[in-house]
């Protein structure tokens, strides 16, 4: 358990960080997985309709440095490649 004060400090802000970052690490993945599973049955028309949510779910997670800048456009670029290979 923390001793000083300065760790007693870190250890509440981690906590509430690690409450945000699930957040962002959950809305991403669950985008990406509803995704993949419309194209894999070749629904790809609900697909795109649901790229934008994805790209604004991986834009958040890179403006908060959940993920890096080059992570969040790998990650953009491969679900769109995803759904134009189809």
């Amino acid at each position: 358990m923390a001793i000083t004060s300065s760790a007693k400090k870190a250890l509440r802000a981690s906590k509430k960080k690690r409450v945000f970052n699930l957040a962002r690490k959950n809305a991403v993945a669950s985008i990406t997985k509803q995704i993949r599973r419309l194209v894999s049955e070749k629904k790809l028309d609900e697909a795109k309709t649901l790229l934008p949510k994805a790209y604004t779910a991986i834009d958040k997670a890179t403006k908060t440095h959940f993920f890096k800048k080059n992570t969040g456009s790998r990650k953009k670029s491969r679900i769109a490649a995803l759904i134009n290979k189809g």
